[in-house]
């Protein structure tokens, strides 16, 4: 897999506060070109031996893979559940412009 290549990193948070926090740390640190931050999911999971449920906030990150390991050390730095969800997905084909932008809006990961 090509490390410079976009991807979608969703994440949910608790409440607005935590989302909005999250994203700005994200966007300032360049790590993210952009984050959607979406009220009002519904979910239902299994945690501790039973089902449960939240309505949470959904966290849209645009980012690429190069700074997934940052975005998910910075999303743990800042969220209040003890297991996030911090899943990537590839982003495989889209709008070339938009692509570009992307990727010449998030910084390389320092080494």
């Amino acid at each position: 897999m090509d490390e410079s290549k976009p991807c979608l990193v969703l994440v949910t948070t608790s409440d607005r506060n935590e989302a909005e926090r999250i994203a700005a740390a994200l966007v300032k640190w360049r790590m993210a070109a952009c984050v959607s931050i979406l009220p009002g999911v519904e979910s239902l999971f299994w945690w501790e031996g039973k089902v449960d449920s939240a309505v949470e906030f959904l966290l849209l990150i645009k980012t690429t893979f190069d700074r997934f390991s940052d975005v998910e050390a910075a999303v743990r730095e800042y969220h209040s559940y003890k297991v996030p969800e911090i899943v990537a997905l590839p982003i495989s084909a889209g709008h070339e412009p938009y692509l570009a932008w992307l990727e010449a809006s998030v910084r390389p990961a320092e080494s």
